[in-house]
């Protein structure tokens, strides 16, 4: 069972929205000039701002438009509407490989646009007859509502809730292997999913991770640290964004559950000592492969791609 909210803890950023309303107060009532609180005022008006929006909810970037489709690539799929628990309607994407599908890839992307611009990134595990079910988070792509923390997580599980049951009326034989596979955002996402879906190692045969960040205000004060206009934000950026959901907390707790994390050390959206580190954490049994390139483009070398395809015949028959 997924909650809303981590039990009794308030928002941190409802905490600092009224600290700092009470800076706008004192602030335009001290005997100072205007030009002296200009700064002052832009900053705290800056963080007001984004307080209000909530913390986490800086790191999506949905797009509603689908600038293409499996079809275009000669795919076949199927489009899927879920409700979520708290009666969101999600969409995703069940690609179909032409031959009988010998596993399922749950297919978590990044934190931009939607499915529509991620899911050429799996189309060669299609070809491999790996049925790919992409999903698109909440306000992304044609999935309802606002992507938020926890929120998303509702829409993970109705994913995986939906696979279920769509495992059980298409069963022919032997029920096929299924694996989280997340890149990026959606790799940090599965995580902590992972850990909070109590019967995780029975729905997946394991989770695979590329390019994770091991925590969410690490990762905003790398990115606000590389551009002059946010640099003075990776500071505050530590202690606006709590830890409730940081990826590399939840991978200890994860038992009996093979992972595989994927990142190249050349990789400059997520620095590789992010993905090491939630490697570093996770219990046995785990594989990390280092590779070249640009961030999420692992899949571009042959080599790495058959490494995931033995990962995913190693465990096929471990739930």
């Amino acid at each position: 069972m997924i909650s809303n909210n981590p039990a009794g803890s308030m928002p941190v950023a409802v905490i600092i929205r009224n600290h700092l309303a009470i800076e706008f107060v004192t602030l335009n009532t001290a005997n100072h000039s205007t030009k002296n609180l200009r700064p002052w005022l832009t900053l705290c008006t800056l963080l007001f701002c984004v307080l209000i929006g909530g913390c986490h909810s800086l790191f999506f970037y949905p797009q509603s438009p689908h600038l293409s489709s499996p079809s275009e690539f000669g795919y076949n799929y199927d489009d899927v509407f879920i409700n979520t628990s708290d009666g969101v309607q999600v969409h995703g994407w069940l690609i179909k490989p032409n031959e009988r599908a010998v596993g399922t890839i749950y297919f978590l992307h990044g934190n931009a646009e939607n499915i529509s611009t991620h899911f050429r990134a799996v189309l060669w595990l299609v070809d491999q007859n790996y049925q790919v079910f992409a999903l698109d988070y909440r306000g992304y792509g044609l999935s309802q509502g606002v992507a938020t923390l926890p929120e998303v997580f509702l829409d993970i599980q109705a994913g995986s809730q939906w696979l279920s049951q769509h495992a059980r009326q298409n069963a022919t034989n032997d029920p096929l292997p299924v694996y989280l596979f997340g890149q990026s955002l959606g790799a940090s996402l599965a995580v902590k999913y992972a850990e909070l879906e109590a019967d995780f190692s029975e729905l997946f045969n394991g989770l695979i991770l590329e390019a994770p960040f091991s925590r969410y205000d690490r990762i905003a004060k790398h990115v606000a640290s590389r551009h002059w206009l946010t640099w003075a934000a990776q500071y505050p950026a530590l202690w606006l964004i709590n830890d409730d959901y940081d990826p590399v907390d939840a991978v200890d707790k994860l038992t009996n559950t093979p992972l595989m994390v994927i990142h190249s050390d050349e990789d400059q959206v997520v620095p590789p000592s992010f993905g090491r580190a939630v490697f570093d954490a996770a219990n046995e049994p785990k594989i990390w492969i280092e590779t070249t390139g640009p961030h999420i483009r692992a899949a571009a070398q042959a080599s790495v791609r058959q490494q995931i395809l033995d990962f995913l015949k190693h465990y096929a028959g471990d739930t």
